[in-house]
Order: structure tokens, then sequence, then C-alpha cells
């Protein structure tokens, strides 16, 4: 099951599992997949993001489009086309019949 969360930092945790309200300010290197944090005896202190590299992080809404793009727009083509074809079906009926009134029924739109 997809579940769409913001991932966590897991180095955030083990920082303030460490030092507490000893700390004064917290950074994350994305770089070097590290949170750093300053604390109040101005020495520093960084802890990993993650637990294990091979560990499969919740998905997000952004790497879900990453990952799917070409399946979502064929679904999305498949479906403009669809309603083109029933329009053009609809515009076919009406011009194949001789009756006014069955024309007008078929390309008028109910707000209701």
């Amino acid at each position: 099951m997809i579940t769409l969360q913001r991932r966590q930092l897991v180095g955030h945790d083990i920082l303030l599992a460490r030092h507490g309200n000893h700390i004064s300010a917290m950074r994350v290197d994305r770089g070097a997949g590290r949170v750093v944090a300053l604390l109040d005896d101005g020495s520093t202190d960084s802890a990993p993001n993650l637990i294990a590299p091979g560990l499969r992080t919740p998905d997000t809404l952004r790497s879900v489009l990453r990952e799917d793009w070409k399946f979502l727009t064929g679904i999305s083509a498949c479906g403009v086309g669809l309603a083109g074809l029933m329009f053009g079906a609809v515009a076919a009926l009406a011009g194949m019949s001789g009756n006014p009134a069955l024309a007008q029924m078929l390309t008028a739109y109910s707000g209701n």
C-alpha cells in the first residue's frame, strides 16, 4: 500500500536522544546524508539520516510522480481520446438524423 507522507529525518531523532535540550541549532547536510547539531557548549555532533542504506522509505507524492509519469500520461491520453470519441459519436448521430428535435436533444447540455 502506498502511503504518501513526508520522509522523516532519522538524524534528528538520534541527536535528540543523545543530547536532549543541549542542542542550540540543527541543519541537514544533504550531500553527506547527515544531520549536524550545534550544542550549547559550542561543539558539534552529527548523525546519519538513514538507518540502513537499502531501507525502503515511504513514498512521497513527488517520488510517485517521478517514477510513474509515463503511466499517468498514458491514462490521461486515453481519457482525452475516449472523450473525443464520445463527442464525435454524438456529433455524428446528430448529423445523421433528419429530425432537428433529435439533433437538439443530443447536443443540449443539461445544467441540472
